[in-house]
């Protein structure tokens, strides 16, 4: 079955992703010029230089199908990154799987915001001890160390699966010798005090579930983004237990979703924090919420 009309094998390399690109574009596929490269880059193994390089090249039966067979999995709405089983997060390559979230752009703005405090604060070159609430796959505790190369940190999450996703990716980047992964709820696993504690938390309002965008709400594991009737559980749970895992002078830092900067403030301060201002992400959205825990 052709699932690009036209696709087939004696199609340049340049005529296919145009028609893969047409074919997102009537399934109203976000970026569908950039999924039709990724997407015919990645059977070819070719990179945007190189699929620019040798656009007139002829494509192969082979290769006809398994565009084919790519192409149809996001239109089914399966992000790309799902589909080849791998994402760039920060300057680290990170396999995803069903377990975890596929790490987003806008979750880069807790590292900038970390960052920023090691740096402000001078903590870049001592040796911190990091806590990454709900890691999933790793993804803010392994950039931290990898920027942070003094620092060892602990990631935490209730999915065995999604650890052992993590495991993999500290593996595959070098940072195993600098991490433990432990099974718990929040960190009743572990015990502190850390002067640094990340987390990207389940955030999204349970009733507003089912109208999250495809790629989200049928391959995000439900577990990571449901965060109670307001959305605020997690956000709850984390300020009960920052006063006793963090250091003095301490940092929490958090990502929020759109709109709950005021709500998560004001847990924070109720819970004795010193909240400062939020990061904004590229949108300007307020997405980085960092907090000290006053001496």
């Amino acid at each position: 079955m052709r699932i690009v009309p036209s696709l087939k094998a004696g199609v340049s390399i340049a005529d296919t992703v145009q028609l893969v690109a047409k074919a997102l574009r009537l399934s109203q596929i976000d970026s569908p010029d950039t999924d039709a490269r990724l997407l015919v880059g990645h059977v070819l193994h070719l990179d945007r230089a190189q699929l620019i390089a040798h656009s007139d090249r002829i494509i192969e039966a082979r290769e006809a199908n398994l565009i084919h067979a790519l192409t149809a999995r996001r239109l089914q709405r399966e992000p790309v990154a799902r589909i080849f089983g791998r994402k760039e997060f920060w300057s680290l390559t990170l396999h995803v799987a069903p377990a975890v979230l596929v790490p987003r752009p806008e979750t880069e703005t807790v590292i900038e915001a970390a960052l920023d405090c090691a740096l402000r604060d001078a903590l870049h070159t001592e040796k911190l001890r990091i806590l990454d609430i709900g890691t999933g796959s790793g993804a803010l505790l392994l950039a931290l160390l990898s920027e942070l190369p003094d620092a060892t940190g602990v990631g935490t999450d209730l999915s065995e699966a999604a650890l052992r996703v993590a495991r993999a990716n500290a593996a595959s980047n070098g940072l195993s010798d600098r991490c433990i992964f432990v099974a718990c709820d929040i960190a009743a696993g572990v015990q502190g005090p850390f002067d640094l504690i990340v987390s990207n938390p389940p955030y999204v309002a349970r009733g507003d579930l089912a109208s999250l965008a495809p790629e989200v709400r049928d391959y995000d594991p439900t577990c990571a983004l449901d965060g109670g009737l307001d959305g605020l559980d997690a956000y709850r749970a984390i300020a009960a237990l920052a006063d006793p895992l963090l250091a003095p002078g301490g940092r929490l830092i958090v990502e929020l979703g759109v709109s709950q900067e005021p709500a998560v403030r004001a847990l924070f301060t109720k819970a004795g924090l010193k909240v400062g201002k939020a990061t904004p992400d590229l949108a300007g959205i307020p997405r980085a919420l960092s907090a000290t825990n006053v001496p």
